[in-house]
Protein backbone atom coordinates (compact mmCIF):
# COMPACT_ATOMS: atom_id res chain seq x y z
CA UNK A 1 0.00 0.00 0.00
CA UNK A 2 1.34 3.31 -0.49
CA UNK A 3 1.16 5.99 1.72
CA UNK A 4 1.32 10.10 0.83
CA UNK A 5 3.71 12.13 2.57
CA UNK A 6 3.83 15.92 2.41
CA UNK A 7 7.18 17.68 3.01
CA UNK A 8 7.03 21.67 3.82
CA UNK A 9 10.11 23.09 1.97
CA UNK A 10 10.73 26.96 1.56
CA UNK A 11 11.06 28.41 -2.13
CA UNK A 12 15.10 27.65 -2.83
CA UNK A 13 14.61 24.33 -1.30
CA UNK A 14 12.09 23.37 -3.96
CA UNK A 15 13.36 25.14 -6.89
CA UNK A 16 17.07 23.60 -6.38
CA UNK A 17 15.13 19.74 -6.17
CA UNK A 18 13.04 20.56 -9.15
CA UNK A 19 16.15 21.80 -10.98
CA UNK A 20 18.25 18.79 -9.71
CA UNK A 21 14.81 16.29 -11.04
CA UNK A 22 15.25 18.58 -14.45
CA UNK A 23 18.43 17.73 -14.63
CA UNK A 24 18.14 13.52 -14.82
CA UNK A 25 14.75 13.99 -16.34
CA UNK A 26 12.34 12.76 -13.66
CA UNK A 27 9.42 14.17 -12.28
CA UNK A 28 10.36 15.50 -8.55
CA UNK A 29 8.46 13.12 -6.99
CA UNK A 30 10.81 10.40 -8.13
CA UNK A 31 13.54 12.24 -7.75
CA UNK A 32 12.83 12.94 -3.71
CA UNK A 33 12.14 9.14 -3.76
CA UNK A 34 14.93 7.82 -4.79
CA UNK A 35 16.99 10.46 -2.28
CA UNK A 36 15.48 8.68 0.33
CA UNK A 37 16.12 5.33 -0.89
CA UNK A 38 19.73 6.39 -1.37
CA UNK A 39 19.96 7.78 2.12
CA UNK A 40 18.23 5.24 3.42
CA UNK A 41 20.75 2.57 2.22
CA UNK A 42 23.89 4.71 3.15
CA UNK A 43 22.70 4.66 7.00
CA UNK A 44 24.01 2.21 8.79
CA UNK A 45 21.03 -0.45 9.71
CA UNK A 46 22.35 -1.60 13.07
CA UNK A 47 21.80 0.89 16.20
CA UNK A 48 24.21 2.55 18.09
CA UNK A 49 24.13 0.88 21.20
CA UNK A 50 23.80 -2.98 19.84
CA UNK A 51 27.61 -1.46 18.39
CA UNK A 52 28.71 -0.31 21.63
CA UNK A 53 26.99 -3.90 23.45
CA UNK A 54 28.90 -6.10 21.19
CA UNK A 55 32.55 -4.11 21.41
CA UNK A 56 32.30 -4.17 24.79
CA UNK A 57 31.54 -7.92 25.25
CA UNK A 58 34.74 -8.11 23.15
CA UNK A 59 36.79 -6.02 25.06
CA UNK A 60 36.32 -8.33 27.97
CA UNK A 61 37.98 -11.21 26.56
CA UNK A 62 41.51 -11.76 26.98
CA UNK A 63 43.41 -12.62 24.15
CA UNK A 64 47.15 -13.45 23.81
CA UNK A 65 49.52 -10.68 22.56
CA UNK A 66 52.87 -9.57 21.50
CA UNK A 67 55.39 -7.02 20.57
CA UNK A 68 53.90 -5.66 17.13
CA UNK A 69 57.50 -5.84 15.40
CA UNK A 70 57.58 -9.46 16.94
CA UNK A 71 54.43 -10.18 15.63
CA UNK A 72 55.29 -8.76 12.20
CA UNK A 73 58.89 -10.16 11.91
CA UNK A 74 57.39 -13.52 12.77
CA UNK A 75 54.68 -13.19 10.02
CA UNK A 76 57.03 -12.21 7.66
CA UNK A 77 59.20 -15.14 8.17
CA UNK A 78 56.63 -17.02 7.94
CA UNK A 79 55.90 -15.63 4.15
CA UNK A 80 59.28 -15.91 3.62
CA UNK A 81 60.23 -19.58 3.90
CA UNK A 82 61.98 -19.32 7.38
CA UNK A 83 59.85 -21.86 9.13
CA UNK A 84 60.73 -25.22 8.55
CA UNK A 85 57.27 -27.64 8.29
Amino acid sequence: MSKRLQVILNDQELAEIQQAARREQMTTAEWVRQALRATRRARPRSDLNNKLRVVRSAARHSFATADIDQMLSEIERGYSGGRSR
